[in-house]
């Protein structure tokens, strides 16, 4: 198995920005064995010099999002006098909106994550989620803006927790082979619910891989093609009877589920 290479994440806020880019991108790279580490708060010289010997030592690609054009240009110039690869995501954008608006940037860190009603939002959002979590709190679950429905490992609480970044509460309801859906589901407007399906193969693989983490056999019928098969088209009878937005997830990223979700429920 080959080293995975190492893309160092530099920022004067909470890298958030420059991750959500970085991760954009790997997505075309899949095959490719790639750690990101996040340096946050890189607001001294003394921390880019400490960052940048540690992306040294591990023959990292620096990417950054600093908008101290001084602090900028430092990242830019020792990355060149050490042979490090770097990219600033952020300097050449503040110029040319600058250039079109006719201003300077106000060069102030973390603008962009500050303490605002959206902050506040967001909050409250993954908050929601994580109490209304695999068919938790079924008495509020009207209150969501999006409710995902499906059987074990398709992704659910990982897309939960993504859309809840973006603002959105959302809740999810496992659907157990054998067991009707609970009644209050029925109590949600329709518009609001995205069913999840997965290639079956795909979703051996997934079921296999978590019982191997939890210490158990993988060829345990929780991950047998054939229950699994069954249990999917259980859950696509029960789907059709309804007049919710169907998403496959497989060999998917979170993010481009996500992205599908939204779409499909009139939300983007």
């Amino acid at each position: 198995m080959s080293t995975a290479q190492v893309i160092y994440l530099l920022s004067d806020a909470t890298g958030e920005t420059a991750e959500k880019m970085v991760l954009a991108a790997l997505t075309q790279f899949r095959d490719k064995p790639v750690r990101m580490t996040r340096i946050n708060n890189v607001r001294t010289k003394n921390q880019v010099y400490e960052a940048l010997d540690e992306a040294l030592s591990n023959h990292g690609l620096v990417v950054y999002t600093i908008v101290n054009r001084e602090l900028a240009q430092l990242v830019h110039d020792e990355c060149d006098g050490l042979g490090l690869t770097s990219i600033d995501l952020l300097t050449p954008l503040l110029l040319k909106v600058a250039h079109y608006l006719g201003r300077s940037p106000k060069e102030t860190p973390g603008l962009l994550h500050g303490v605002d009603e959206a902050y506040f939002r967001r909050v409250e959002a993954i908050e929601f989620t994580v109490k209304h979590d695999d068919g938790q709190e079924p008495r509020n679950r009207c209150l969501a803006d999006i409710v995902l429905v499906g059987i074990s490992r398709t992704s659910k609480t990982p897309l939960s927790i993504y859309l809840a970044h973006r603002g959105g509460k959302v809740a999810n309801v496992p659907l157990v082979s054998g067991i009707d859906l609970p009644t209050q589901l029925f109590d949600v407007d329709p518009k609001k619910i995205a069913a999840l399906v997965i290639d079956p193969q795909r979703l051996v693989e997934v079921r296999a891989a978590r019982l191997r983490n939890l210490g158990q056999d993988p060829r345990a019928a929780y991950a047998d093609y054939e229950e699994i098969e069954e249990e999917l088209k259980a859950a696509k009878k029960i789907f059709r009877r309804q007049p919710w937005v169907v998403i496959d997830v497989s060999s998917k990223a979170v993010e481009e589920t996500a992205n599908e979700v939204l779409v499909g429920l009139g939300l983007k």
